[in-house]
């Protein structure tokens, strides 16, 4: 079950002294750690989290710098406590409970929209969506948040993380137990539960049942629902074994149709902030599931087939700076390579120290961003939106990997809307989104 943080005074003290100088390295378990999990009440006997992309460690030692008073901890949990809380009186939510049924007929199929394709005509009676539908990049469609699970999806996600984290560091059990509910109605009791795949995901109307680029829907979250339920399986309260077994099976599901199906072999093969979110799925879930060799396997083969024919070596992305939301995408992508490096952390793989031929890495990346995420000067490509903040973790995730640029930007970064929460989960989060 891990260490425990406080077995005795003197322990305490120690793990203290450990936390305030730097956060260790934790090694990675994974979940080939099959002990029961009993709930408990006694939130400091918790155990060590063995989670994906977060350090389980780091967390257990920024729980006990807490508990001694940490003002900037106290001021972080502050904002993440408010977060919580608002979950505690919403959800939970189903794939079932959609008015329409994905195309398949199956209402626990998982169904969302392309978010950037519209209607070219007035709906008519004989065209009731308005085909056909043309894009409109960086251009939300409203219509995809009405009659579809993906809003569901991301309350799914949010909520899980966000008061999993809540109890990790309060001890609250509400938080435990509203997180349980929570994933527990969306993927595991059979009336309400989702299939593990997604076959219907970013359908277009009149055109396509589902593409691959559906998967993005997943891929660029549920790597924090990974940790979210590691953080419950290291001891709270209304997570039981059934569930730790089922969420597994689950995971190992998904695993199978995301590297075995058509649309799986689609995404992997995408060139752009796609294909890194696709690894970045993969090697979590090999990590939750106990398939170690495939997570490093998919961490090392990233820095040959994602940064170097990605990443340009003044540190640009390409593929990303071509769209109308260049700064967001270029954040975007990033946040994923950052959390792959996290992974790799674990599975001793260590993606930042990698260097392509013409010396591409992820510091040259971050530090492309640098002079707009500083506010030094304004960002020289196109973007309907420009949001400052957007480039904040992924500064963070550079700077604790020891880039000097980094550091010294990090104070000059713009605090994120709700409050700065890296000292609480240094993985990177999209902090701009924009679906919706």
């Amino acid at each position: 079950m891990g260490k425990r943080v406080r077995r005795l005074a003197v322990l305490t003290s120690m793990a203290l002294f450990v936390g305030l100088l730097a956060p260790a390295a934790s090694a990675h378990p994974g979940a080939a750690h099959t002990g029961t999990v009993h709930a408990r009440t006694d939130h400091s006997s918790a155990a060590r989290p063995h989670t994906v992309v977060l350090d389980g460690g780091r967390l257990q030692q920024t729980k006990v710098r807490l508990r001694h008073g940490d003002p900037q901890l106290r001021r972080a949990v502050t904002y993440l406590t408010g977060r919580a809380d608002k979950w505690l009186d919403q959800g939970p939510w189903t794939v079932v409970d959609k008015p329409r049924p994905a195309p398949s007929g199956d209402a626990h199929d998982y169904l969302s929209q392309a978010p950037y394709w519209w209607p070219s005509r007035s709906p008519t009676a004989d065209n009731p969506w308005g085909c056909p539908y043309v894009q409109r990049d960086g251009e939300r469609n409203p219509e995809v948040d009405s009659g579809t699970d993906r809003l569901d999806l991301e309350n799914v996600f949010d909520s899980s993380y966000d008061l999993a984290l809540a109890w990790h560091y309060t001890g609250k059990r509400q938080y435990a137990e509203k997180a349980a509910q929570v994933l527990r109605t969306w993927f595991l009791a059979s009336a309400t539960r989702m299939n593990p795949h997604l076959d219907h995901a970013q359908f277009i109307p009149c055109k396509y049942d589902g593409r691959a680029i559906g998967i993005i829907d997943f891929s660029q979250s549920y790597t924090a629902v990974l940790d979210a339920v590691a953080i419950l399986e290291s001891g709270a309260p209304a997570w039981s074994r059934a569930d730790r077994v089922g969420m597994r099976q689950w995971n190992s599901d998904f695993l199978d149709w995301l590297t075995n199906s058509d649309f799986g072999r689609q995404e992997a093969a995408a060139a752009n902030n796609h294909g890194t979110f696709y690894d970045l799925l993969v090697a979590g879930l090999a990590s939750a599931t106990g398939e170690t060799d495939l997570a490093r396997r998919t961490v090392r083969d990233a820095a040959v087939t994602r940064i170097d024919p990605q990443i340009a070596a003044d540190g640009s992305q390409p593929q990303e700076l071509t769209r109308t939301r260049s700064w967001h995408y270029s954040t975007f992508d990033l946040v994923a390579y950052t959390r792959l490096a996290a992974i790799g952390q674990h599975v001793g793989v260590d993606l930042w120290r990698h260097r392509g031929p013409a010396g591409q890495s992820l510091f040259k990346a971050v530090r492309y961003l640098l002079p707009a995420a500083t506010g030094r000067v304004a960002w020289p490509h196109p973007e309907l939106e420009f949001r400052r903040f957007a480039a904040s973790d992924v500064v963070h995730a550079a700077a604790d990997a020891g880039d000097r640029e980094a550091r010294r930007a990090v104070p000059l970064l713009e605090e994120p809307p709700g409050g700065d929460l890296w000292a609480l989960r240094p993985a990177a989060e999209q902090l701009d989104s924009i679906t919706g």
